[in-house]
């Protein structure tokens, strides 16, 4: 049989990060320089650079699955579709008012995010549905008529419905749906809520529906010029999108669903960490991903990464935390919890108004980049920092493709930071990179810590291109006791595209207390939801004989606010009155230290998760390893535990297959460099990870 290959291909601020799996289970790998006018032409630089590399044509890759940015950072940059809103008359201003809260309880200064919708482009329209689903209120279409009128006049692009308890009876939103498209034609990206979030409670519904809608046009040309381009290149394979929860989907259902997508590549190292993890035999985790850009963290527990539908995107930030709301806009869909912090080896150093030393959120990026990379850019970073202290090679990273110049580093952190600082050079970059660690630290608490969960019990994953750099600094100051470092661990979350599995969700709201419930009703409610997800999933491709599926319940005490997801038979609706409601009491308790079992409890919402399983194996192979061209001995680095300047050896992974060394130690790979301290101590385990203990 002729060999296929598979091809997962990540975007980074940095760099764009291909792995290319063949039918024989070889793993290729490579790392291209992102090319931010146009994100799609480093995919195909470098999928046509490891093809080239094995002679293989175009015709033998058979899938592309992929992880973008291009959601999140549309939002977060302001650069969405002009956008509308059609709703029920007299909550044009849910998205506004939102849910009082603020990110920093005492900041005078704070000021709400602008909506995505702006109030003269949110329109009424006179309809009521009940909170049963009754119709109080017929829609009246001829409004809807003149809405449209308004929306052509004010050149919208893309525009959201949501109505008042749709979750309970969508046929307005319907109605609505059909009279706008009629009336508006294909040239305006149309969504309503009760396909992208049809839950109870109408801020969160709105954010989401306005959010996709602002999405749709930019996400839908992104995805439509890349497939175009991949044809170009003789690449007709399917193309797949990751999803913020950790599956995947086809790029035709991420165009009408983009605000799936907004954390398509941090779920990705997530989902790679949870199977190498099960596999290696370390079941409780935490991700710790380091790239150019940010930071990022997530909690995995046996096995399975921790997903939520708390989340807020916008206004700079990217946040999980139920204890800091209002800095974003709500988009209440399933999400890998990922927590993420602005730093990476691109954030800018500088010093504050009252001469603290700050280390990012901005970035240098791609372009300029950091000062050592000679490419223009004037700022000293992360990376300038660490190529001062000795802990980076000073010639050249990604196997040569980037060239650095060590002096301009010194240069730019000397004139902008250590001078003014009263600082001698050492001291400014040493600084420098204790205080990223300490910001990155915040990262994994607010997946651990905040959420009930100590991290000492964890094993911290490193990966990222950054990640094995400051993992060791991150887990000393959370008193964690090992670091495990992957193979290739600078395109990690690129492999974990070849491990997602197609996966859909869809929630319907149930809101009633357990003892009204009865085991009829909830099995019509997890047999339609069943179907509903079976069907999109086959019109993703997939076979119905190879869909399995999950269900979750929302439940929460009778006078709480919020609730929490447990799992519940998919098969047996009666065990969800028997047995969900003792796994939420223990979820409860382990969630926020207390429970009251003997208070009643109501279901808010049912959850059915549909998988692709389609028989074949997905184990890790760790990839090919990737000569270096410039290679030393030794190195002169800077630790601060040692007082200054330590003559450190320079390792291949190969090196530790011969039982622990001791720190310092620095292991130089083509995408990462991993730094073992003094008083730490690395080893193989037998994937060829690198785990970092502290000596005896």
């Amino acid at each position: 049989m002729p060999t296929t290959y598979r091809i997962g291909a990540d975007i980074g601020g940095t760099f764009t990060d291909v792995v290319l799996v063949s039918s024989d289970e070889t793993i290729h790998c490579c790392k291209t320089p992102s090319t931010p006018d146009d994100y799609s032409r480093g995919i195909i630089n470098g999928i046509t650079q490891l093809l080239g590399e094995l002679d293989a044509s175009a015709d033998r890759v058979e899938e592309i699955i992929h992880a973008t940015t291009i959601a999140t950072n549309t939002v977060l940059e302001g650069k969405g579709a002009r956008t509308g809103l059609v709703t029920t008359k007299g909550f044009r201003d849910v998205v506004e008012i939102g849910r009082l809260r603020v990110p920093q309880l005492y900041d005078l200064n704070y000021r709400k995010p602008v909506p995505l919708a702006l109030r003269r482009h949110r329109y009424e329209v006179s309809e009521r549905m009940l909170a049963d689903g009754s119709v109080l209120q017929p829609i009246d279409l001829e409004e809807l008529k003149a809405i449209a009128v308004e929306i052509k006049a004010a050149k919208l692009e893309a525009v959201a419905i949501s109505f008042l308890h749709s979750y309970a009876n969508p046929a307005h939103e319907a109605a609505a749906f059909d009279c706008l498209q009629d009336a508006l034609g294909p040239e305006i990206y149309l969504s309503r809520s009760t396909d992208v979030l049809p839950e109870i409670r109408e801020y969160e519904r709105t954010s989401t529906v306005v959010v996709n809608a602002y999405l749709g046009p930019v996400v839908k040309r992104y995805l439509l010029s890349l497939e175009r381009r991949l044809a170009e290149a003789g690449l007709t394979a399917p193309l797949s999108v990751v999803q913020s929860n950790g599956g995947a989907m086809s790029a035709r259902a991420a165009a009408d669903l983009p605000a799936a997508i907004i954390e398509s590549g941090p779920a990705a190292g997530v989902i790679a960490a949870a199977n190498l993890g099960q596999a290696a035999g370390y079941g409780e985790i935490i991700t710790f991903d380091m790239g150019g850009t940010t930071a990022k963290a997530a909690m995995i527990e046996n096995g399975e990464p921790t997903r939520t539908t708390e989340y807020e995107v916008g206004a700079g930030i990217n946040l999980s935390s139920r204890l800091v709301k209002g800095g974003g806009h709500a988009v209440k869909m399933p999400f890998i919890d990922v927590s993420e912090i602005g730093a990476g080896g691109g954030s800018i150093v500088r010093l504050d108004d009252g001469g603290a030393v700050q280390v990012g959120p901005d970035s240098a990026g791609s372009s300029p980049g950091p000062a050592c990379y000679d490419t223009g850019g004037d700022a000293p970073t992360f990376t300038d920092a660490a190529v001062v202290l000795g802990l980076v090679n000073p010639v050249e990273i990604a196997g040569g493709a980037v060239k650095l110049n060590a002096a301009r580093a010194a240069e730019f952190l000397e004139r902008t930071v250590a001078a003014p600082a009263g600082l001698s050079l050492e001291q400014a970059a040493s600084g420098v990179y204790t205080i990223a660690a300490a910001t990155m630290m915040r990262a994994v608490k607010a997946v651990s810590t905040f959420r009930g969960r100590d991290p000492r019990e964890f094993t911290l994953f490193a990966f990222g291109g950054n990640g094995p750099l400051a993992a060791v600094q991150v887990a000393e100051l959370l008193e964690m006791r090992r670091v495990v470092v992957p193979p290739n661990p600078g395109v990690f979350s690129a492999m974990g595209l070849l491990y997602s599995q197609t996966r859909r969700e869809l929630t319907r709201t149930v809101y009633k207390r357990f003892a009204e419930l009865d085991t009829g009703q909830l099995a019509t409610a997890l047999s339609g939801l069943t179907g509903d997800v079976a069907a999109a999933l086959m019109a993703d491709g997939c076979p119905r004989e190879q869909i399995r599926f999950q269900a979750e319940a929302d439940i929460r005490y009778v006078g709480q606010a919020y609730e929490l997801s447990v799992p519940v038979d998919v098969e047996d609706a009666g065990s969800l009155l028997t047995e969900a409601g003792t796994a939420f009491h223990a979820e409860h308790a382990r969630t926020y230290g207390h429970a009251s079992p003997e208070s009643a409890i109501e279901l808010v919402n049912l959850r059915v998760i549909g998988l692709r399983e389609d028989g074949k194996e997905r184990r890790f192979v760790a990839p090919r390893a990737r000569a270096l061209q410039h290679r030393e001995v030794s190195r002169n680095v800077y630790f601060e535990a040692s007082g200054g300047r330590v003559e450190t050896p320079l390792v291949e992974r190969s090196a530790l297959s011969n039982g622990a060394r001791k720190g310092p130690l620095i292991i130089e790979e083509y995408d990462s460099t991993t730094v073992v301290p003094p008083g730490w101590q690395a080893a193989l385990d037998p994937y060829f990870n690198i785990v970092i203990t502290p000596e005896a």
